[in-house]
């Protein structure tokens, strides 16, 4: 399984993940632009929220996506911590991750690639995901040795066409209904140590 690396990526990403024998990380592509890989998306009371790092200023769709740089000029990691503390404070699991989670927010990381690659570690740690990953070497228009998934789950696509979806217990399902495929977090936070088993099937 190919795929590239998401910021705090979507519930879509770890179904697949869940469903390779092995996934590869796509390290030497060009950035690009109206994607998971600098965006997430969580819900709270009023809405669905993206949340979005800041890159330096540039032409990062001509840039390989390892070289694209976080930029500090607002406090971006204050308001966004502020945002899912917000959110999420008062479902089931917070407590039990909140010491995983919150620390990406403090720690000022240079490139985009080197935070997402630290996230998706360590969520899948959390989810408990076995599947061995690998980072590519270089990069290749068509990936003949893998599923290629790149940039076919997107933030203004639905992904619910790919997949089977299992419901889960969501803190404002009152408000919105059930919510398939927001940010990794939101499944974390509400289901904890079963999240694992409500990742969704490729059909």
């Amino acid at each position: 399984m190919l795929i590239e690396l998401g910021y705090f990526p979507p519930v879509a990403h770890f179904g697949l993940f869940r469903a390779s024998n092995d996934i590869w990380i796509e390290e030497w592509e060009h950035y690009q632009k109206n994607s998971y890989r600098n965006r997430c998306y969580i819900a709270t009371s009023r809405e669905v929220l993206r949340l979005t790092v800041p890159l330096q200023k540039g032409k990062h769709e001509q840039q390989p996506v390892r070289d694209v740089r976080i930029s500090y000029d607002t406090p971006w990691q204050r308001q966004q911590r502020q945002s899912i503390v917000s959110a999420y404070g008062k479902a089931p699991f917070f407590l039990d991750y909140e010491q995983e989670i919150l620390p990406f927010f403090d720690k000022k990381y240079i490139f985009l690639f080197d935070m997402n690659w630290e996230i998706f570690e360590k969520i899948n740690g959390l989810l408990g995901i076995e599947t061995p990953f690998y980072r590519t070497q270089k990069y290749e228009p068509t990936e003949l040795m893998a599923t290629d998934w790149r940039n076919k789950i997107k933030p203004n696509e639905a992904a619910e066409n790919y997949f089977y979806w299992s419901a889960y217990p969501q803190i404002f399902e009152t408000v919105h209904g059930f919510l398939p495929n927001l940010s990794i977090l939101d499944l974390l936070f509400c289901t904890g140590p079963e999240a694992l088993s409500y990742l969704p099937e490729l059909k």
